[in-house]
C-alpha cells in the first residue's frame, strides 16, 4: 500500500494562518477600545477634563487662543518626554536583567498588572456603572474588583489556568491602557504615536537599541524575559522537550544552528523537538528552516505544529489608541484606520518573508493608520458629504 507524504507548508499556505491568529486579538482589543470611547465620550468632548497628569501634556489648556505652532511644540515636547522615559526605563530593565534580578522584574510586572486591572479597570467600571445606572453597593464592587484583579495576575504570571483566560486578561489590560491614552490631547496623541513608531524602529534595529540588547542578553543566557506578551495559542508540551523563548533557530546546509535576534516586544518562539528544530517567527523574524527528519520538512515562514505566536501588548495598545482617537471623530475614520493597521500587519509579514531579519511591528501600521486618518478627514469625508447632499448616496 502506497503511503502519501504530506507536502511541506509554503509561504502562501501559512501566511493566512499567521495573519488570522494575529488579527483576532488585535481586532478584539481595538473594538473594545472603540466601544468604550463611544460609550463614555462624545465627539465634542474636550481633553481638558482628562484625569491624566498634565505636567507635560498641557496643550489643551488654551486651545482656543494658542497658535498652531504652540500646540505643535507642546505635542512634540510631550512625545519626546514620553519616549525618553520609556528609553530610560528600558535600559534600566536591561541593567536589572544583566545582574539577574529576574525575580524582582517578575514581581514588578505582576504589581503593574494588578494596578492596571484594579485602579484603571475599577475607574472605567465606575464610569460604566454611572452611565447605565447599574445598582451595586460599594462593598460588593470592591470584593468583585479585588477578585478579578488577583485572578488576572495569577492567570498571567502563574500559567495555571486555561490559555483563553490568560489571553482575555492580556487583551483586557491592553484595552484599559489604550483607553486612558485616548484621553490625551489630540495633537499630543498623534505626536506620541509617531514618536513611538520611530522609537520602536530604532530600539529594535540599531546595534545599541535597548530592545535589541535585552533580547541578545536573553538569547546568550537562554532565559525568558519577564514581559506582558500575548500568546496566540498554547504550546503542545507533549511533543516539546525543551522551550527556548526569545530566540529562533534554523539549520543551515552544514547542520549548524543559526540564531537570530528577536525584539522583546514582538513575537517569539522556537521549539526544540526530539529530532529537529521547529521554527515559528511570525511578525518578527522569518527563518528558512530545513527539517532533515523523515517525512518532516518545512519551507518558508509560518506556524509549526506546536509553535506559538507571541505579540507584545505595546502593539495592541498603540494600535487601539489610534482607532480610539479616530472614534472621537466618526466611525468612517475608524474603519479606515482599522483597515490601514491590518494592512500594515500584512505588509510587515511580507517584508519579513523577503528580508528575513528582525523587524519591528509598529512603524508600518502606525504610518498607514495616521496617513489614512488624515486622508479620510481631508478628502473622503468631504466626498461622502457632497454625495449625500446631492442624493448620490445615502
Amino acid at each position: 500500500m502506497a503511503e502519501t507524504l504530506e507536502e511541506p507548508p509554503t509561504l502562501l499556505s501559512t501566511i493566512g494562518e499567521e495573519i488570522i491568529r494575529i488579527i483576532a486579538p488585535v481586532s478584539a482589543c481595538m473594538l473594545l477600545v472603540v466601544l468604550l470611547v463611544s460609550i463614555l465620550s462624545s465627539p465634542s468632548s474636550s481633553s481638558s477634563d482628562s484625569p491624566l497628569p498634565t505636567i507635560v501634556f498641557s496643550d489643551d489648556s488654551a486651545t482656543t487662543t494658542s497658535s498652531l505652532w504652540d500646540k505643535l511644540k507642546d505635542a512634540i515636547l510631550s512625545s519626546i518626554a514620553f519616549v525618553a522615559t520609556v528609553t530610560i526605563l528600558t535600559f534600566l530593565l536591561v541593567l536589572l536583567f544583566y545582574f539577574r534580578c529576574t525575580g524582582f522584574l517578575k514581581y514588578y510586572m505582576a504589581f503593574s498588572s494588578f494596578i492596571v486591572l484594579a485602579f484603571l479597570g475599577g475607574e472605567v467600571t465606575l464610569f460604566l456603572i454611572d452611565k447605565f445606572s447599574f445598582p451595586i453597593d460599594s462593598v460588593t464592587f470592591f470584593i468583585l474588583l479585588l477578585n478579578f484583579s488577583v485572578v488576572g495576575v495569577i492567570a498571567i504570571f502563574m500559567s495555571r489556568m486555561a490559555i483563553i483566560i490568560t489571553q482575555s486578561y492580556l487583551v483586557f489590560i491592553g484595552v484599559l491602557v489604550a483607553y486612558w491614552f485616548t484621553m490625551l490631547p489630540e495633537w499630543t496623541t498623534w505626536a506620541l504615536l509617531i514618536s513611538m513608531a520611530l522609537y520602536d524602529l530604532a530600539a529594535v534595529l540599531l546595534p545599541g537599541g535597548p530592545l535589541r540588547l535585552l533580547v541578545e542578553l536573553a538569547i546568550s543566557r537562554n532565559e525568558e524575559i519577564p514581559a506582558l506578551v500575548y500568546e496566540a495559542r498554547p504550546v503542545d508540551h507533549h511533543t516539546v522537550s525543551s522551550r527556548g523563548l526569545w530566540r529562533s533557530s534554523a539549520l543551515n546546509s552544514n547542520g549548524d544552528s543559526i540564531r537570530e535576534t528577536l525584539p522583546e516586544s514582538r513575537v517569539v518562539v522556537a521549539e526544540d523537538t526530539g529530532n529537529s528544530s521547529e521554527v515559528t517567527a511570525p511578525l518578527i523574524s522569518s527563518v528558512m528552516s530545513e527539517h532533515r527528519g523523515e517525512d518532516n520538512s518545512m519551507d518558508g515562514i509560518g506556524l509549526g505544529a506546536s509553535g506559538a505566536i507571541k505579540l507584545g501588548l505595546g502593539d495592541f495598545i498603540f494600535y487601539s489608541v489610534l482607532v480610539g482617537r479616530a472614534a472621537l471623530y466618526d466611525f468612517m475614520t475608524v474603519y479606515a484606520c482599522y483597515l490601514a493597521i491590518i494592512a500594515g500587519l500584512g505588509i510587515t509579514l511580507l517584508l519579513l518573508a523577503f528580508y528575513r531579519r528582525a523587524l519591528p511591528a509598529l512603524p508600518v501600521s502606525i504610518l498607514l493608520g495616521v496617513l489614512f486618518y488624515v486622508l479620510t478627514r481631508l478628502l473622503l469625508e468631504s466626498f461622502v458629504v457632497q454625495c449625500s447632499t446631492n442624493l448620490l448616496m445615502f
